[in-house]
């Protein structure tokens, strides 16, 4: 089977993003779909993530003929079929089984790039393959150089080009959300969880056939596989580290464009691409940390013209739509990445759900291109 046995049918019954996340809600168990929305503290910045996009208009010019937009974007010298990708997702696997197996996949058939968390439920090496030539691996940056040594050879052994350091979490953030919802490391076996398990059988079965999730690229490294030792070992080596200093030791290692993810302020952009960054990402980690920081995309028109074009600039958080897209791309974004909307296609639709998530971003970017009257993804940039 394939998507295009779904395609038709999905376009009409999920034709927008939010339409996956309401159906996702219904399909994963209560404890899933906190972790994967929440923000921190009293998460205003998830909200201003999304009400600083609708602020943003665009002014249309018309009468130009026929338009047919292309999506074809070059970023460090490679092409992809379209000016977005998979963000990092970490315990990607409580929303559903072998998520980044799906949407590794998803990014190969697609030629988009996806991006592998440090702390995902599956491996560099069980990805790479499904991946090709569009893996990306994010790093949490570890205390010690021998375990992130073992973590770069492995992601580049797996085939992933191109490493995403993550500056914007010096130390996990409280989430309370969460907590409320009853998530503990190591998942507990509780009343709760066992009812959550009854009435979300497909869930059920799929993490029953997988397990349950674990962070299995990093356990290797603690001194047990339970996850709570994993967790510690989480929490005590990765993280909390990042430093230019350490950041230029990663450039130099690392064979291959080296993107510092996690920027709001414009002189860290710039001393980013002072060090040599190859590229930055503009995010608030979709208000996941830091719930006093602006919006991404209020804090994206000063990057641009404080970098003056030393560096590429990737956009993150808040993005939903193919519009979303094309109004960051116009304020002087490079490329996006966005995390949430394609596990929402994975926890509503399964294995195919990323290539529907793929499909209503391009056809939506295409529509409003021609909406705007721009043919090419170089004529959406204001020239700063």
């Amino acid at each position: 089977m394939s998507y295009q046995k779904y395609k038709a049918k999905w376009a009409n019954q999920y034709p927008a993003i939010q339409d996956l996340a309401d159906k996702a809600k219904k399909r994963i168990p209560h404890v899933a779909w906190e972790y994967l929305q929440s923000g921190t503290g009293a998460e205003d910045l998830v909200k201003k993530n999304r009400e600083a996009f609708q602020k943003i208009t665009l002014l249309p010019r018309f009468c130009k003929g026929v338009l047919q937009p292309t999506l074809n974007t070059t970023l460090f010298g490679q092409d992809y079929a379209a000016p977005f990708g998979i963000a990092p997702v970490g315990l990607t696997g409580l929303m559903w089984a072998r998520t980044e197996h799906y949407l590794a996949a998803t990014a190969n058939r697609y030629q988009i790039p996806y991006t592998l968390s440090t702390v995902a439920t599956e491996t560099p090496e069980t990805v790479g393959p499904k991946v090709g030539n569009m893996g990306w691996f994010q790093l949490y940056p570890p205390k010690e150089k021998e375990l992130r040594d073992a973590l770069l050879k492995r992601a580049k052994a797996a085939g992933f080009h191109t490493l995403v350091v993550t500056a914007d979490v010096p130390m996990p953030s409280r989430r309370e959300r969460t907590k409320r919802a009853g998530l503990r490391m190591p998942p507990q076996i509780t009343p709760k969880m066992i009812w959550a398990g009854i009435t979300h059988p497909t869930w059920t079965i799929a993490t029953l056939r997988n397990g349950l999730p674990r962070l299995r690229t990093v356990e290797k490294y603690a001194l047990h596989s339970n996850m709570k030792f994993v967790s510690n070992m989480v929490g005590n080596r990765l993280g909390g580290t990042l430093s230019w200093d350490y950041c230029q030791q990663l450039k130099e290692e690392w064979d291959g464009p080296v993107i510092l993810k996690g920027i709001l302020h414009p002189k860290d952009a710039e001393k980013a691409a002072e060090i040599g960054m190859d590229g930055i990402v503009v995010s608030n980690h979709a208000g996941r940390q830091f719930n006093g920081a602006p919006a991404s995309i209020d804090a994206l028109p000063a990057i641009v013209k404080a970098v003056g074009g030393k560096t590429k600039i990737i956009f993150d958080s808040g993005v939903r739509t193919g519009l979303d897209i094309m109004r960051a791309l116009h304020l002087g974004a490079d490329f996006v990445l966005l995390g949430r909307g394609f596990v929402y296609g994975v926890a509503a639709l399964g294995e195919y759900g990323g290539d529907h998530v793929t499909e209503i971003l391009m056809e939506d970017l295409k529509n409003n291109m021609v909406q705007f009257g721009v043919e090419s993804i170089g004529d959406l940039s204001i020239k700063f």
